[in-house]
């Protein structure tokens, strides 16, 4: 009876994490994924970087203030520098080319260029000096094939700007990601913070040397929109996402990609009329199962 009762008492904390794990994923998934729908209503008040602009930089002053109360140390000169370069690649052209591109391009594709950010992480990662696998290799070839695909479907190829500046924003995330792990970084909350502030910072500076500004009295979903990009695409879809990077192993954490394509294209089909054709659907099958050979390669 005693041990029944020690084997439940240490179960628990178990359970009560993996129900934890599930929710975070199932956060990161669905908002994530969400995201491509926002920043399109957002895009019909606002111009794009302004929009990254105010939802990285509220979200980062959200998130380095709880920093402060849990009593994490403010970043080191050195860590603000290195900031500055991450959030340059992670919001500035990670996030800030998605916006511009989902301009002439629907979210739905959007999100299935993004998507192959992992393919792209594989690449850099060998310029880098880390050995690419042969499943590694094969997993890129086919991702470019889906690309090719993807093309064929016309939508991309009549919007070849929008399609370009598609592919370069995960471009510039999965070099985010492999700068990040070589220069130094607060820990906790903090290292989220710090790279948010600055980008967001950052997208400030461009929207303005670009020109951009809001002509006429925005509507309220757009309003709604960027108030969502905020406290859910940022502040809660990032601090689930930094969840499952403390509490799961990389690969897990980052499968996400394989089910943000989906949520958007569904929510782009269903709620901003979206069309998407079957050399579309094809390219994107073939981008995901790209995504995945090269996500089991690397685990």
């Amino acid at each position: 009876m005693t041990t029944t009762s020690a084997a439940a008492r240490e179960t628990a904390p178990a359970r009560r994490r993996s129900g934890a794990v599930v929710l975070a994923f199932a956060a990161v998934s669905v908002l994530w994924g969400s995201t491509y729908l926002g920043i399109r209503v957002a895009l019909e008040s606002f111009p794009p970087f302004f929009i990254g602009a105010v939802r990285f930089f509220v979200a980062g002053a959200v998130l380095f203030v709880v920093a402060r109360v849990r009593r994490e140390r403010s970043p080191t000169p050195v860590e603000w520098i290195s900031a500055c370069a991450t959030g340059l690649l992670f919001f500035v052209v990670g996030n800030g080319f998605v916006n511009l591109s989902e301009r002439v391009v629907s979210s739905g594709l959007v999100s299935v260029l993004v998507a192959t950010m992992p393919l792209w992480a594989s690449v850099f990662a060998r310029l880098f000096g880390e050995p690419l696998s042969r499943a590694e290799a094969a997993g890129i070839v086919l991702g470019l094939l889906g690309v090719a695909v993807l093309n064929v479907g016309g939508e991309l190829r009549a919007t070849p700007t929008g399609a370009l500046l598609g592919l370069l924003a995960p471009m510039g995330w999965a070099l985010g990601s492999m700068v990040s792990r070589r220069v130094p970084a607060p820990a906790g909350i903090m290292r989220t913070a710090a790279p948010m502030l600055t980008g967001g910072a950052a997208m400030f500076v461009v929207s303005l040397a670009v020109g951009e500004h809001v002509s006429a009295i925005p509507s309220l979903r757009s309003v709604a929109a960027v108030v969502y990009l905020c406290v859910f695409g940022s502040v809660v879809g990032f601090s689930a996402f930094s969840y499952l990077l403390s509490h799961t192993r990389p690969a897990v954490a980052t499968s996400y990609a394989y089910v943000n394509p989906v949520i958007a294209v569904l929510l782009g089909i269903v709620f901003a009329g979206e069309h998407i054709g079957a050399e579309s659907v094809l390219g994107a099958v073939v981008v995901l199962v790209a995504v995945v050979v090269v996500g089991r390669a690397r685990t």
